[in-house]
């Protein structure tokens, strides 16, 4: 019997954006077009990293990324959620310390059920393209909540803001990549259960 698949779709639609959002934890194509090349460059860094398979489209109200990269993150967060399940089997926790020229950037995460994030990343510019390097923070933080995970990021080095951008989303999606590994059939927690 095969193990069922890890996947979910995301559909958000408000006044501010429009996302339409397909996951899949344990691989397959990779589409992303937001409209904001930096943040779509992010994104497939992620996925890729992160040994996911995701197909999204996102539009927004085009005032300045903020909503769109705050929504995808939420959306994103919630098809994880999702497609994770009951968790049984997940390895839970992973960690990486993560080079790209001059940044280095350490990332932790616990595939808990409860959502935290310590986002100590600093940055010399404020965009990146289209893309404002305040929602970095912000993209993570809405991810982590939807997500119910606990994540750390944190800049060990560096100063060239695209290098520590990038470092960022690689280290998280490396992190993330061993915590969702499937190690096994039981529960990684004393509780007997991960919500």
């Amino acid at each position: 019997m095969s193990a069922p698949a890890r996947a979910a779709r995301v559909k958000r639609a408000t006044k501010e954006t429009e996302i339409d959002l397909e996951l899949d934890l344990d691989g397959g194509d990779v589409s992303i077009d937001t409209g904001v090349d930096f943040f779509d460059h992010m994104l497939h860094a992620l996925a890729l990293h992160g040994g996911m398979g995701m197909k999204l489209r996102a539009r927004g109200d085009g005032m300045d990324n903020h909503h769109l990269i705050e929504d995808v993150g939420i959306a994103l967060g919630r098809a994880i959620y999702e497609a994770l399940g009951e968790k049984r089997g997940i390895a839970r926790f992973g960690s990486i310390m993560l080079p790209l020229d001059d940044a280095l950037v350490a990332a932790s995460i616990d595939i808990s059920g409860r959502s935290y994030l310590n986002f100590r990343v600093e940055f010399l510019r404020n965009d990146l393209g289209a893309m404002p390097t305040e929602m970095v923070g912000e993209f993570f933080r809405a991810l982590s909540d939807h997500a119910r995970i606990t994540v750390h990021l944190i800049a060990m080095h560096g100063h060239v803001a695209h290098h520590l951008c990038e470092a960022t989303f690689k280290a998280f999606a490396r992190a993330f990549a061993a915590a969702k590994t499937i190690d096994g059939d039981r529960i990684a927690s004393t509780k007997g259960l991960l919500e």
